[in-house]
């Protein structure tokens, strides 16, 4: 198994997590606005030295989006510059599927459960993917999409039930009638955690699927919104 570093700050949570060993590491505060002046402090806590490659680190494992937009360039910038400086590649992992592995490691949901991921994207929208649990990982159906609540368009089977976790279930009474009755539980508090990305992570290393760190790029999704990387940080628009 590869040995990774997580960052996440894509929600109120601040985490990080290492993976080394097979054995975890976690530092996970929930600090809303509070990203910038924590996260190298608790990235300190959990490896005193820094030298990631000298302790047999792979990769670089972070939160892509989509969520709060400065936490998610706080994460790329920070993410970039442990690459760099580390020579490591990343590799990005959906913050809505993480928060669904949160959600399983914590027995909220099972094995063939659909699960509707949120994040408040304020601005009366959400974030949202529509995930289901097999035996040993979580596949995305649908998403990362932005909706307004009210015009939520999660495709469902007739009768079909699922289990809602992730803020934007803030706004879950302006959501149509039909998908309101179909959420069995919901999970409105719960926030990804950094060691829940390692398990997509793995399945990303086997498979090949790394960035180099100029690559490195939140995702928003919404449109109108741009991440400049590195090598195009400072030129002229």
């Amino acid at each position: 198994m590869a040995n990774f570093l997580a960052l996440d700050t894509s929600t109120d949570a601040c985490s990080l997590a290492l993976l080394l060993d097979q054995q975890i590491t976690q530092q996970h505060e929930i600090i809303p606005r509070q990203h910038s002046q924590r996260l190298f402090a608790m990235l300190q806590q959990l490896l005193p030295h820094g030298r990631l490659r000298e302790l047999g680190i792979d990769a670089v494992v972070y939160g892509v989006g989509p969520g709060s937009f400065t936490g998610l360039r706080i994460c790329a910038s920070a993410v970039q510059g442990l690459c760099f400086a580390n020579k490591l590649p990343a590799i990005p992992v959906s913050t809505l599927l993480a928060q669904a592995y949160t959600a399983y490691r914590e027995g909220l949901i099972h094995s063939g459960d659909y699960i509707l991921s949120t994040v408040d994207a304020h601005m009366g929208e959400l974030y949202w993917s529509l995930c289901q649990v097999h035996d040993d990982h979580i596949e995305v159906l649908e998403g990362p999409q932005v909706s307004r609540p009210e015009s939520l368009p999660v495709s469902l089977d007739a009768g079909q039930k699922v289990v809602g976790i992730g803020s934007g279930l803030l706004l879950a009474e302006q959501m149509p009638q039909d998908l309101q009755q179909r959420l069995q539980a919901c999970y409105p508090e719960l926030l990804p955690q950094a060691q829940d990305l390692f398990k997509p992570a793995e399945i990303a290393w086997r498979q090949g699927q790394l960035q180099k760190a100029e690559q490195v790029c939140p995702v928003y999704v919404r449109d109108e919104v741009s991440w400049k990387k590195l090598s195009e940080q400072g030129k002229a628009s």
